[in-house]
């Protein structure tokens, strides 16, 4: 009974009711997360939550997080070689909409993810890229190419509408000098959080409905 009200104790003190330990913990890094929006002057660059190993896409199902507004920033200087992506995928879940991110080999690239402002322009002409929805969430990758060495791209359907409840467009914008741009036109900018997965690896982005 001791070892129960400890492990309930703490469980109540952070908060993951429901949470098994393959399960992935909110990002809380940010405490103040509340006050920052997509406009504010004062950017906030935070860590994402730590990477949890051979978790299925579908197995990260943990509905309740706070999420954050502002800007997530990881660099990797030890990248060793320019990752390559592989493979990108949308979907609903319960509470929030999915986007996933796959490389080949087990490095993560740097990357940081924050809302824009229009107009949304593709890095190579500056031709104006159109957007559906009042939010436009960028994810960009450093040390990384979504193209094989002949030139030719790994990702075939590089413009998407998949109409979900919140993600609507995704299209990419980059893929030049080992830069790979990608940006989610969103109905509006609500918050999310990021998840590192492993084998493979792969960067999640949970966009919450509300």
């Amino acid at each position: 009974m001791k070892t129960a009200a400890i492990v309930l104790s703490a469980c109540l003190a952070a908060g993951c009711s429901g949470v098994t330990e393959n399960t992935p913990v909110p990002n809380k890094i940010n405490t103040n997360s509340a006050a920052i929006s997509p406009t504010s002057p004062a950017e906030a660059v935070l860590t994402p939550a730590a990477d949890t190993s051979n978790l299925q896409d579908e197995e990260a199902e943990n509905t309740w997080f706070t999420g954050i507004a502002g800007i997530t920033e990881k660099k990797n200087p030890s990248v060793t070689a320019v990752a390559i992506l592989r493979d990108v995928r949308s979907a609903r879940h319960s509470s929030y909409d999915r986007v996933v991110f796959e490389f080949n080999g087990k490095e993560m690239p740097s990357y940081r993810i924050e809302y824009i402002d229009k107009p949304v322009r593709a890095c190579g002409s500056g031709d104006v890229v159109p957007f559906v929805g009042d939010g436009w969430l960028e994810v960009r990758f450093s040390d990384a190419q979504a193209h094989t060495p002949e030139g030719e791209p790994t990702i075939k359907d590089r413009t998407r509408s998949p109409n979900l409840p919140v993600v609507k467009d995704l299209k990419i914008t980059c893929d030049f000098e080992a830069e790979v741009t990608w940006v989610l036109g969103v109905s509006s900018p609500n918050r999310y959080r990021v998840l590192e997965l492993s084998n493979p690896t792969r960067l999640v982005i949970d966009i919450k409905h509300r």
